[in-house]
């Protein structure tokens, strides 16, 4: 379990790092990925247990690989 605590504040760390590093907004962030603020927001926080198929679109809309984001 700790192992998997420990997944989602990476992937989370790395959502809001490439964000920042794009310079745009959870919002914007959430509208490039046909996601809500909210939802990015959660993500960010490890408040989410997030899909493949959103870390995927989160990924596509950070222009980044879905590894790049787990690693």
């Amino acid at each position: 379990m700790a192992e998997y605590y420990e997944l989602k504040k990476q992937f989370g760390a790395s959502v809001k790092a490439r964000r920042k590093q794009l310079g745009i907004t959870q919002a914007q962030l959430g509208k490039r990925a046909e996601l809500c603020r909210c939802y990015i927001s959660d993500v960010e926080r490890r408040e989410r247990n997030i899909s493949l198929e959103k870390v995927e679109e989160i990924a596509q809309a950070l222009d980044v690989s879905c590894a790049t984001l787990f690693s």
